[in-house]
């Protein structure tokens, strides 16, 4: 998790843009805004240094986690609403990451949620009692989970806008309206439309199609 804000998070604080990406892309669009920004980009970049440095830290990496999250969950959902492939797996699996890291310190975490908790002797957090045991069931479960987290997002969409325009009309070969998936990705790349007006005139010529069937 840290090695993953590390780098990001430097690359904002010199000011250089996060990506190569086109302008023209959604993901392209919001990149170019947020490195316009001013100092909002590198703050954002000196949180995710001080997030991942935190983290390194074992009597702050609760801090760390908690500081984390939001932070994650966010670039999680910016990468399913534009449909990034850079951190459309990455960003999920550290959110994962995350909660697991949150749910470990929960003995610390319980005393500032808006729970009702008896001040009593036995509320004091314990020393957790750790195992030389391989976790095999543990890792049977994370295996279980990233493969069902693979399965399901490498087919929650039927079309995607891709990195550059080649990689966007290579998924057109097996598409069931290639002309529409053409289509869509020139909307994307060559005339820098938005996302939801992209998809709706994909849908558009989808539905056409049935209709003439």
């Amino acid at each position: 998790m840290a090695a993953g804000f590390l780098p990001a998070g430097f690359v904002k604080i010199t000011g250089e843009r996060f990506t190569s990406l086109s302008v023209n892309h959604p993901m392209g669009h919001y990149l170019e805004a947020l490195h316009l920004t001013g100092y909002y980009y590198p703050f954002i970049g000196v949180l995710q240094v001080t997030a991942a440095i935190l983290l390194l830290i074992p009597r702050t990496a609760t801090l760390g986690a908690i500081l984390y999250f939001p932070i994650i969950l966010n670039i999680c959902m910016l990468s399913f609403a534009v449909r990034f492939d850079g951190s459309l797996l990455s960003s999920p699996l550290m959110v994962l990451a995350n909660l697991y890291l949150l749910c470990w310190d929960y003995d610390k975490l319980k005393f500032i949620l808006p729970f009702n908790h008896p001040t009593i002797l036995n509320d004091i957090p314990k020393p957790k009692v750790v195992s030389n045991k391989f976790p095999t069931i543990f890792v049977a479960r994370v295996v279980a989970v990233i493969i069902i987290l693979v399965l399901v997002i490498t087919n929650v969409y039927d079309i995607m806008p891709r990195n550059t325009l080649s990689e966007c009309k290579g998924q057109c070969k097996v598409s069931n309206n290639p002309k529409a998936c053409n289509d869509f990705c020139d909307c994307i790349h060559k005339k820098g439309q938005s996302l939801e007006k992209c998809l709706d005139e994909y849908n558009m010529a989808l539905q056409d199609t049935v209709r003439i069937k």
